[in-house]
């Protein structure tokens, strides 16, 4: 990042303190009387091996959807995109001509989530009445049949994460306003099991590295099951209110599959485990949730159902909470207008990024962990830099509302939509 880390493609930290300039004034700002006479830790670890460069313009307005966009997403390797919109209808993207490639309908209801496989194959999207169609994005065609079950919509879809999966077996989990998360085998077009025990609606899940699968809900509760059998392991405890949105340390590692983003442009590794553990960091699996009572929790669930930290400062409801890929920092996106971020281990305050108007919606963050993206309710896009935690780039552009944004794994664009019914497409 600055001088002496950017040199060496390390992060040095003393007391969870980054040193950015020298050694002498990172101590001078914490306020523990350190002795000459004692030895100092100071921990270091590599940072990505690649660099993102901050977008800056918009490379092209993509209209097509018939009513607001409400999520859109990029492929594990960042080579395709997909959206869903209100007018209940999937669209896929070719991103060399950014230009419409399919259009998908099968859904009766707006379609409110969209996940693709961690390998790229296929497309997972849910829609408010309950159904979830699989797509293949190469043709843009339905696989199998509808997956119906779910009595109301469907808030979060999540795939079994590639290492995980055996005997070549598909699996993705969806969490429901009915309380229930269902677990569906895509090539058999079953639902295998019925997870039941929330007392309210299921808000979202994540399928872990470790194979476990996470659900927060409106019963202000976080559950962990074992997908193997739907054994309820934990319960997790502690929020006043609705939780919103939860995300795990190792979301990143996940997300990219078997592709890895150090070898762009060269031959992939094809072993997914290999891939996953090169990018997982180091020590646990990290879990943070973010909630309607304002506050964030930091969980360690391999180890305990006490959460490790509380975390506070926002002044309204928490909209969206997401690890840094290397899992060091937390960012928070709120309706109180600001973005905060915190350490992904300890779970302290960082810094407060003010700069949007109105409630901010989504974020995203760089591949490298360096840039932050964030889509508002004030109709702009705005780039922060991870290192001065301040403002890098304003981006208006959008006529209404920014629902959704998303940054590419292989860090070179950026894609946002929201009610104007637009795609638009960022590079640096």
């Amino acid at each position: 990042s600055s001088g002496i880390n950017a040199e060496y493609g390390y992060q040095f930290h003393v007391n969870d303190f980054e040193i950015t300039d020298c050694l002498r004034k990172t101590l001078a700002h914490q306020e523990s009387n350190i002795s000459t006479e004692n030895a100092i830790e100071i921990r270091y670890e590599p940072q990505a091996v690649f660099r993102v460069k901050a977008v800056t313009r918009c490379t092209s307005s993509m209209p097509g959807h018939g009513e607001a966009v409400i999520n859109a997403a990029f492929s594990n390797d960042g080579t395709q995109l997909a959206s869903g919109s209100g007018d209940a209808s999937v669209r896929f993207w070719d991103l060399t001509t950014e230009s419409p490639l399919h259009v998908c309908k099968a859904h009766r209801q707006w379609v409110l989530v969209i996940a693709w496989h961690p390998a790229g194959r296929y497309v997972a999207s849910a829609c408010k009445k309950g159904d979830i169609c699989i797509w293949d994005p190469k043709s843009g065609t339905h696989i199998g049949k509808i997956l119906s079950g779910h009595k109301k919509y469907i808030s979060s879809l999540a795939w079994q994460p590639l290492h995980c999966s055996k005997d070549n077996v598909t699996l993705l989990a969806s969490g429901s306003k009915d309380n229930t998360i269902r677990i569906w085998d895509v090539v058999r077009g079953q639902c295998t099991l019925t997870l039941s025990s929330h007392t309210q609606g299921v808000t979202s899940i994540r399928w872990s590295g470790d194979d476990l699968l996470y659900s927060a809900s409106q019963d202000r509760t976080i559950k962990v099951w074992r997908p193997s059998d739907g054994v309820l392991c934990r319960t997790l405890q502690g929020h006043g209110h609705w939780v919103n949105s939860m995300a795990l340390s190792t979301d990143y590692a996940v997300r990219i599959g078997a592709w890895d983003p150090a070898l762009q442009g060269k031959v992939q590794s094809a072993d997914p485990q290999t891939v996953y553990n090169k990018y997982k960091g180091a020590g646990e699996e990290f879990m943070v949730s973010g909630s309607d009572d304002f506050t964030l929790f930091l969980w360690n669930p391999a180890k305990s159902n006490k959460p490790v930290c509380r975390m506070t400062g926002h002044q309204q409801l928490i909209n969206q909470v997401l690890f840094s890929p290397n899992g060091r920092k937390i960012a928070s996106a709120s309706f109180d207008k600001s973005v905060k971020v915190w350490d992904g281990k300890t779970g302290k305050f960082v810094s407060t990024l003010r700069g949007h108007v109105r409630a901010v919606y989504q974020i995203s963050w760089s591949a490298d962990g360096k840039l932050l993206v964030s889509g508002s309710s004030d109709s702009t896009v705005k780039i922060w830099c991870m290192r001065t935690f301040s403002l890098l780039q304003d981006l208006p552009g959008h006529a209404d509302e920014v629902y959704t944004v998303d940054w590419s794994p292989c860090g070179t664009k950026v894609v946002s939509g929201g009610k104007d019914k637009v795609l638009k497409i960022w590079r640096a």
